[in-house]
């Protein structure tokens, strides 16, 4: 055993009992990746993207810096998403981007402190070998004990719920890569779905329809902006439709060319993809005791994550389910948050933790 794991292993035992400020809490997410310190909150929030060199699969940049390089990088470079519809399709890459964050997450971090713990989320429909990929990345970057709490627990508990309560409480979540539902009563998730659609697939989708509709093809960071600025699934509670000019690649002629968009024709791309979520609601909801469905009904459901920021979503959901649905104000980082209250009790971790070492 190496000197600094000699001292790491001391530390560990003589006080390292307690939630530490090296311990953190990661909402691992396909399109973005949080991290949580305890007392200090969400402390990064940064793309879930690497490039690497393709002949020794060096990485050269993760994060922020990574995703500028998406379409841009010469051949001899790519730029990857280690993680596939919430889950992760490229171990190594993934451990690499878990080492980078953590070690941005704790700059300053002495040798002989002791190594983080970590819990760190997983889509609900996750299978056993797809939740050991997380487990092992996790410790692999360096982790000495790693937790894996399902995304909605994590949104539930980040945007306090009543989780612990003999009542039922129906979470959405939806992020780039998933949309997770689930209900949740007494500390314990009792039904639950997931399906493999969400912010991602929302991008690919107003992508080809731009295309097909005008003639012009657009990246998937243009995409996304589009999606952020001007998309909606409902009219404007104003009234009023906006507009956006965009630049883009000609279908026909391959050379680049400027359009200005709408907001309707980014609604008709968009349509496609919600109507999909509100029947996998749906079946899930009939999943649900009646006991707990009319709890639901009473307490409404909750929207969270990134995509569940899309203007009118929640008038929507309202609209087609015919249940209340109200957008959390801390949607995007409840399930980091979540995450942090995990760590940071003891009773939670035993309730919620799936695997741990």
């Amino acid at each position: 055993m190496a000197f600094w794991d000699i001292i790491s292993s001391i530390s560990d035992r003589f006080g390292g009992g307690g939630v530490g400020s090296n311990d953190l809490a990661i909402d691992l997410g396909t399109a973005n990746t949080l991290v949580a310190v305890s007392g200090r909150g969400v402390v990064l929030n940064e793309p879930s993207v690497v490039a690497i060199e393709k002949s020794t699969h060096r990485v050269l940049a993760v994060g922020k810096e990574a995703k500028q390089m998406i379409n841009h990088t010469p051949d001899a470079f790519s730029a990857e998403h280690p993680l596939h519809d919430g889950v992760v399709a490229d171990y190594d890459i993934t451990e690499a981007m878990l080492s980078a964050f953590m070690n941005k997450a704790l700059e300053g971090r002495k040798p002989w402190q002791a190594k983080p713990r970590i819990v760190i989320c997983i889509p609900c429909g996750a299978t056993s070998v797809e939740r050991r990929a997380v487990f092992e990345a996790a410790i692999q970057s360096g982790a000495r004990q790693a937790y894996l709490v399902e995304e909605p627990m994590a949104a539930a508990m980040g945007a306090d719920l009543p989780v612990t309560e003999p009542t039922g409480s129906m979470v959405v979540d939806i992020g780039g890569g998933t949309t997770e539902v689930a209900v949740i009563s007494l500390g314990g998730i009792v039904t639950s779905s997931s399906l493999r659609l969400a912010g991602n697939k929302m991008d690919e989708a107003i992508a080809t329809h731009l295309r097909n509709l005008l003639g012009i093809k657009v990246g998937e960071r243009t995409a996304e902006i589009i999606k952020i600025k001007i998309g909606s699934i409902l009219p404007f509670e104003d009234g009023r439709e906006k507009d956006m000019i965009i630049s883009g690649q000609d279908v026909i002629t391959e050379q680049p060319r400027e359009v200005t968009i709408q907001s309707e024709d980014v609604r008709a791309a968009l349509t496609p993809c919600c109507e999909e979520m509100v029947i996998h609601i749906k079946e899930t909801f009939k999943k649900t005791n009646p006991d707990l469905a009319s709890d639901i009904i009473s307490n409404g459901i909750l929207l969270t994550g990134g995509g569940g920021m899309l203007s009118g979503l929640d008038r929507y959901l309202t609209q087609q389910l015919e249940i209340p649905v109200w957008t959390s104000e801390t949607a995007l980082e409840n399930v980091a948050l979540g995450c942090l209250k995990v760590l940071e009790s003891p009773q939670a971790l035993r309730q919620t933790s799936l695997r741990s070492r």
